[in-house]
């Protein structure tokens, strides 16, 4: 249930694609310290909805790179796939109040159309109905402007209607899509502050404008700047980013609160990972990432 003590709750949620790399740590190592700061639960959840893109074994390595880097969350691990049956609850009451329809257009159909900061911008091509046996499900969007203030990059503004079209909300294979799932479990969990990369930033107004659609009070947000290559490109399995090492976590620690300008000092990092954790929380400063949208990688000890 919700939280209604105004607590503060945050949460990391990884998707099972593949390992922890120095850019998910980053991500990681944000929200649990801006949780701890204010003295809140941080919980731990794996978004294992889309198993085509799932990578065996990746849910169990990612909790164990977070236990050998000393992260403690707020009671069990949960998993995104144990709550579907209330996404496709939720999915049938927009449905039902008519702010959600079958779609059956393809891929290849929309091929052509504009494009926005989002993506592809769906025309509404199926909101008078579709003859088509495979669909999937869209929210009905209007162009009515998003705002929200970001902790770390300031006042945003989204018309979800011009920006990004009706958005999917349950797909043509029938699973469950992301933004869906993401805002019906942050409101179940009692999330009242979501820090995450800014390479997510741009869902966030669609998330919004479900939560607004559902009656949902949006939780806080803060986008933290992304760690990039030395080609300037975002880390990730598709940009070779490597695994985190789980042996001596402790200097890659603290090349990530370096990363994320917090200016540790420098005999810290000869420290063991319960000491860092233990000067990380007490002078954690979000405010020093203001202004910030991309990161170096934080070098890494690999053999």
């Amino acid at each position: 249930m919700p939280a209604t003590t105004g607590e503060y709750v945050g949460r990391f949620a990884p998707s099972p694609t593949g390992p922890l790399h120095v850019g998910s740590l980053l991500a990681a190592t944000a929200s649990y310290l801006q949780a701890r700061s204010n003295k809140g639960r941080w919980l731990l959840r794996i978004e294992d909805i889309d198993p085509p893109r799932e990578q065996h074994g990746a849910a169990d390595a990612i909790v164990a790179a977070l236990e050998a880097y000393g992260f403690e969350w707020d009671g069990p691990v949960l998993y995104q796939s144990h709550n579907t049956s209330r996404h496709r609850e939720v999915i049938a009451h927009l449905m039902g109040t008519g702010y959600a329809y079958r779609c059956g257009c393809s891929r290849q159909t929309l091929a052509g159309g504009a494009t926005g900061p989002v993506g592809r911008i769906y025309p509404g091509t199926c909101r008078a109905g579709t003859r088509s046996k495979r669909t999937a499900i869209r929210v009905r969007t209007d162009n009515v402007p998003v705002g929200f203030h970001d902790l770390v990059q300031g006042p945003q503004t989204m018309r979800v209607e011009a920006e990004s079209g009706d958005f999917v909300i349950k797909r043509r294979d029938g699973l469950v899509a992301y933004h869906l799932a993401v805002v019906v479990d942050d409101l179940e969990q009692g999330i009242s502050e979501i820090v995450r990369g800014i390479d997510l930033l741009d869902s966030t107004p669609r998330q919004i404008y479900l939560q607004r659609l559902l009656g949902y009070r949006p939780p806080g947000y803060a986008h933290i700047p992304v760690a990039v290559n030395s080609l300037g490109q975002k880390l990730s399995k598709t940009t070779g980013a490597r695994a985190l090492p789980l042996e001596s976590p402790a200097p890659i620690l603290f090349a990530a609160l370096c990363a994320l300008q917090q200016s540790p000092p420098a005999d810290l990092v000869t420290a063991d990972v319960a000491t860092i954790w233990d000067w990380a929380a007490e002078h954690w400063a979000l405010e020093r990432l203001r202004g910030h949208r991309h990161v170096a990688e934080p070098p890494q000890p690999y053999g």
